[in-house]
């Protein structure tokens, strides 16, 4: 099994404000993991930066020109673009470069260059919705790679997994109306940003979702997980699995109340890829999201990367 990891340092230099809990040392905890020697097989490349135009695959160019606007000159400088979000003056080139590195884990599926891809990048993308920057996202990273699989590869059916703790509103409003996206969230509610409840099935009934309660463990996920979320995807039989992995329901988190440990994201984890093998010839690309406690995130996604080493 060929496992293709994209990073790049400028996902170090999106720089957010004292405290704020999307910071670079998320990304400098998981590399720190990664030095193990588990890992030594897995292949490291630096993620290309895409083209401006890559954006209006999912949002209009007025939403791309609204962004681009609000980014900051001068070094040293963080503009508040939204209640929670800002940004600084390499923000912009982070995040086509997260892009970039999603773009071309599509692209390494399909040629057959990995089985599988996983993106460390930075900021995030499930919170931004067609017109707006919220939830310290800019661009829906896994949006525009799901609109790249279909336009570039001839991709009939893509199914996106949102297992981080907070709702994929963006992804949601994106593929609202979209019959060939199937859309899967497990996420606690009530929480930020307030969407995502079951009777939120999309116009085709491609969204499920899969509320979860405060002080929810393994047991609740898992249950959740394999009733709306495997079934969902088996049925819909997609050409490609795109995860949307946020390892903010570690029981570690600071900013939700759901009990996961790193053996339910491994456990997630085979379960997607078992349904990759049957429908997608093994194609699956997994996009970092949210994850705010250091040593949650380190664990939990570490124990991912390895699951789709392992095969």
């Amino acid at each position: 099994m060929a496992t293709r990891l994209y990073e790049h340092e400028i996902f170090l230099e999106h720089i957010t404000p004292p405290g704020h809990p999307e910071r670079a040392d998320r990304l400098r905890s998981l590399n720190i993991a990664l030095e193990h020697g588990n890992f030594a097989g897995l292949e490291r490349k630096q993620a290309p930066q895409a083209n401006e135009d890559a954006v209006t695959l999912a949002h209009p160019e007025e939403h791309l020109f609204a962004v681009m606007r609000q980014m900051p000159e001068e070094e040293g400088e963080i503009n508040q673009i939204e209640a929670d979000t800002y940004a600084s003056p390499k923000s912009f080139q982070a995040a086509l470069t997260g892009i970039g590195g999603a773009l071309a884990g599509v692209d390494d599926v399909f040629s057959g260059a990995a089985d599988n891809v996983f993106l460390a990048a930075r900021p995030p993308g499930h919170h931004a919705e067609k017109n707006k920057a919220m939830g310290f996202c800019f661009f829906n990273t896994v949006a525009i790679a799901a609109r790249h699989a279909m336009k570039a590869h001839g991709a009939e059916r893509v199914a996106i997994v949102d297992w981080d703790v907070h709702h994929g509103n963006g992804t949601q409003d994106i593929f609202w109306d979209d019959p060939n996206v199937l859309f899967c969230s497990t996420h606690q509610m009530p929480l930020y940003p307030g969407s995502g409840a079951k009777s939120e099935e999309g116009r085709f009934g491609t969204i499920v979702n899969a509320p979860l309660s405060a002080n929810d463990g393994s047991e609740h996920f898992r249950d959740a997980f394999k009733s709306r979320v495997l079934k969902a995807v088996d049925n819909f039989a997609p050409d490609l699995i795109l995860v949307s992995a946020g390892f903010d329901a570690h029981y570690r988190d600071p900013l939700a109340q759901i009990n996961l440990t790193g053996d339910d994201f491994d456990w997630a984890t085979g379960r997607l890829m078992e349904l990759a093998g049957k429908h997608a010839h093994n194609r699956l690309v997994s996009v970092l999201e949210g994850g705010y406690d250091l040593e949650g995130l380190a664990e939990s996604a570490g124990m991912h990367i390895l699951r789709l080493m392992r095969g």
